[in-house]
């Protein structure tokens, strides 16, 4: 699937807080106390949303343009900014034996995780290619959805207001 473009909110929240919010994608929100940290969470966040459509198998929605975005009444918009996302690839069933104490091992390891069973074995996979005999690997693992950055953030102008 081609990468696609989605508009993200950053607003000023209470003591002097940053939050970040895709009108396309209800519930992901990421904030900071920077605006740099609440962007960067907010590539993750979506990035995160992204992976879990897609492992429930539905589809992305079509981006919102800026100029039609509804703002939440008494919103203090900072600026707009834009994070394209290039959705996983899709999966492929496989059959695979194993022996059963082994699959108790990884559905437990897998719960212990927030993961699904399959999620797991792609985590596990993906480690066991990566892997360097002479590194050690990193234990978290990235979203399979890659985030962009496509470019500044564009301040929204408010006439009448100005900040010291």
């Amino acid at each position: 699937m081609k990468k696609r473009l989605y508009p993200a909110v950053l607003e000023r929240g209470p003591r002097g807080a940053l939050g970040a919010w895709f009108p396309d994608f209800p519930g992901c929100v990421a904030g900071g106390r920077s605006q740099e940290e609440a962007i960067e969470k907010a590539e993750g966040a979506l990035a995160r949303a992204v992976d879990g459509m897609a492992e429930q198998g539905r589809p992305l929605p079509a981006p919102t343009p800026i100029a039609q975005i509804a703002l939440p009444k008494g919103a203090d918009v900072v600026a707009y900014f834009i994070v394209g996302v290039d959705p996983p690839d899709p999966s492929e069933r496989v059959n695979v034996y194993l022996p059963k104490s082994l699959i108790t091992r990884i559905d437990k390891r897998a719960t212990e995780l927030g993961m699904s069973r399959s999620s797991f074995f792609g985590f596990a996979a993906t480690i066991a290619l990566d892997w360097n005999p002479g590194f050690p690997h990193a234990g978290a693992a990235d979203p399979r959805s890659k985030v962009h950055k496509t470019g500044a953030v564009r301040a929204q102008r408010r006439p009448g207001k100005r900040r010291p």
